[in-house]
């Protein structure tokens, strides 16, 4: 389970920056990216942050994985403080993003099996869980050959099997579909919906309506840092006064 309670994040402005902002920030010394928000993700139930570019998605999602500290607020992830107790938050996330991040001179076995290992995996533990996760990526076809010469979609799908390879009970994908072709960005969503399956608690941020529709359970509209909604899809749904589910993202972003 992720808990978010009222989290703030402050960024420091240089003058460089102020300018660069315009008017609306130049005299102001901090830029805030995340504005009081509170929401949970529960296990087996896929949580969308839904948000344009810019919006403080990322953001906050790296300050739920502890590679950013809150300005205010607090984040619970599995019981775990993540401030307090960073490392073992750590060790119960998954965190995949659209940039891929992967080492050329090694093959997508040897780059699984090198996390594998930072985890501490048994030989037997890790040929099962790389097993499936490759039959579910579909990578053995080219699981051997030099990450240099693999095509984006091969690559992402090699981030994400790092990603998870220890098998973590709290999944966090930051817009993994990104500049994907069709067929990879299929094969991800498959993946994301066996986390749910697994009893996983997974939380998605993406700007693409028709991804969170898809898998989503609830969702969270967030615009300048401040969420606009945060129900479930189906409520969501039910409160719609668009023609279609894009239709009314935009409407309401419009709004806030």
């Amino acid at each position: 389970m992720i808990q978010v309670n009222k989290l703030t994040k402050d960024f420091s402005l240089t003058r460089k920056q102020r300018k660069e902002l315009g008017d609306e920030y130049k005299d102001t010394k901090t830029l805030r990216a995340v504005d009081d928000i509170s929401f949970e993700c529960q296990p087996g139930r896929i949580f969308g942050l839904l948000g344009p570019n810019g919006a403080g998605k990322t953001t906050t999602l790296r300050m739920v994985a502890t590679m950013l500290k809150p300005s205010q607020g607090s984040i619970s992830v599995s019981g775990y403080d993540s401030v307090s107790n960073g490392q073992k938050v750590r060790e119960q996330i998954g965190f995949m993003t659209g940039q891929t991040a992967l080492y050329d001179r090694l093959t997508p076995t040897e780059m699984v099996k090198y996390i594998a290992d930072l985890h501490g995996m048994n030989k037997n533990e890790y040929q099962k869980r790389k097993n499936h996760l490759f039959d579910i990526l579909d990578m053995h076809s080219f699981a051997d050959r030099r990450i240099a010469r693999l095509s984006s979609g091969m690559k992402q799908k090699t981030s994400i099997a790092r990603t998870i390879i220890h098998d973590p009970p709290v999944m966090v994908f930051d817009e993994p579909t990104s500049g994907l072709d069709v067929m990879t960005s299929r094969a991800i969503m498959d993946l994301i919906r066996s986390c749910r399956e697994e009893g996983k608690t997974v939380i998605f941020s993406t700007h693409r309506m028709g991804e969170a529709n898809q898998v989503c359970d609830d969702i969270a509209i967030i615009y300048k840092g401040k969420f606009f909604y945060n129900d479930t899809l189906d409520a969501f749904k039910s409160e719609m006064t668009q023609a279609t589910f894009e239709d009314e993202f935009i409407y309401r972003v419009g709004e806030a």
